[in-house]
């Protein structure tokens, strides 16, 4: 057994899953084209609330495929916060794509059936599910491994072996340098060159990030059982085989993120993990290990996404035999973590004609890291409940500040309306630091993440 109780799921899965099952869903590993079939059927079922585009192409040409929910499928409506889940990124780490695929069935399924915390979640949220990041990695592992030979590499990169989740621009060393001069703290800018510098899968997905005003993410992966947060990467470039706690300015918030995942899971927060121990099931990364130019560091870097590492199973291509007491053991969890999306603080920020502003910058006192407005003047802050000091500012405005209180249950909204500063008035954030700078080089641990 990979899992402790797991055993003690399975005499009870018949049951617990007939309804499940007899809608159309099912337990087994999808192969590419297996999985589209399943997300175009998800759609086919419930196309008034679903989607599905490609962000781009893989190494060997497969799409990366998302499948959308929302009342409104293909377009952002102001104040609805935008979240996705992504799966695969390691193509043998196969159970994030067996368990987003399931909840996309999931979803459509308790929708049609007139679950209220369901039909909530599609009205006030767009929710995007990729499946595969990673499909070239997947079929290998599949063609050469599958369950029965779990070898550790296999698959585990992309068409050209390259790991997706150190394939990233290096954020974290130019905010590293930032902070040592009280320098930008959010939107980092990317290398001039940073296109040439990726593979094809991760360019597709820096693209989608960029067009898409994320508020929350996670990642899933296998290999351990436990909820991973930011940074990923030590602050200290020379630390070789020790660990150490590298906090973002978020810490208390991503720490609250990890412990919901980790406590709706069926087993995660016991802190059992594949033969270590992590406290509540959860973990800093750098504090795990250090690891360089990962992905979910880089959300919370160069855009408004806040974004966590979920390990998920010990085995790393489970058999078929373990899917439907993973998908329990999950189901709850991938549902609660969907729904932090809705806390903290959001908002308009206008100018005196009521027209919207965009990039304009949230700051809220005590936390060094800001969030800006989308296309359509929306700001979404996730915050723990309590009361804060917030600003918005924009070039060419005055800067206008509340104070907000945040409750434990939804967002509290608060809009923000500047008015035009004189020329001689305004003042602008100095940023100081290097457009690009250095990134030390860092030895490559090949671990869950």
């Amino acid at each position: 057994m990979h899992c402790g109780g797991r055993a003690l799921l399975l005499p009870w899965l018949p049951a617990l899953l007939a309804g499940f099952l007899a809608a159309g869903s099912e337990f087994r590993h999808h192969r590419y084209e297996d999985m589209v079939r399943a997300l175009f059927a998800v759609h086919n079922r419930c196309p008034y609330v679903t989607r599905i585009y490609s962000v781009g192409r893989s190494v060997e040409a497969r799409h990366l495929y998302v499948l959308e929910f929302s009342d409104n499928p293909g377009i952002h409506e102001p104040l609805e916060p935008e979240f996705k889940y992504v799966g695969n990124m390691h193509g043998n780490e196969v159970l994030g794509r067996e368990l987003l695929i399931n909840l996309c069935q999931f979803l459509c399924e308790e929708f049609q059936a007139g679950n209220q915390r369901v039909a909530r979640l599609l009205y006030d949220t767009r929710i995007h599910v990729m499946p595969s990041m990673n499909p070239d990695g997947y079929e290998v592992a599949a063609r050469q491994q599958g369950p029965e030979f779990n070898g550790y590499l296999v698959g585990r990169g992309n068409a050209r072996q390259v790991d997706l989740n150190r394939n990233f621009p290096d954020l974290n060393a130019l905010m590293y340098y930032y902070e040592k001069s009280d320098g930008r703290n959010h939107h980092l800018p990317l290398p001039d060159n940073w296109e040439q510098q990726v593979e094809p899968e991760t360019r597709a997905v820096i693209k989608w990030m960029q067009n898409y005003n994320f508020v929350l993410s996670a990642n899933l992966h296998g290999g351990a059982v436990v909820a991973n947060y930011p940074f990923d990467k030590s602050r200290d470039a020379r630390i070789r085989g020790r660990t150490t706690y590298a906090a973002t300015p978020d810490d208390q918030i991503f720490r609250n993120l990890a412990r919901t995942y980790s406590y709706a899971h069926g087993w995660m927060h016991k802190g059992w993990n594949c033969g270590d121990y992590f406290d509540e099931g959860i973990t800093n990364g750098a504090s795990w290990y250090s690891l360089s130019k990962g992905m979910q560091d880089f959300n919370y870097l160069h855009t408004n996404c806040f974004e966590i590492t979920l390990e998920l199973s010990c085995d790393k291509f489970p058999p078929e035999s373990s899917l439907a007491g993973e998908w329990l053991a999950n189901r709850e969890a991938l549902v609660a973590f969907l729904e932090q999306v809705h806390h903290g603080i959001k908002g308009m920020v206008y100018d005196e004609n009521n027209n919207p502003i965009e990039n304009a910058e949230i700051s809220v006192s005590g936390i060094d890291h800001d969030v800006t407005s989308g296309a359509d003047g929306d700001y979404f802050r996730l915050l723990l409940p309590g009361t804060y000091a917030v600003t918005a500012s924009a070039p060419g405005y005055a800067v206008s500040s509340s104070t907000v209180t945040v409750g434990p249950a939804g967002a509290t909204q608060h809009d923000f309306y500047l008015k035009k500063a004189p020329k001689q008035n305004v003042k602008t954030k100095q940023h100081h630091g290097r457009r690009n700078a250095a990134s030390p080089k860092s030895t490559l641990k090949l671990g869950p993440r």
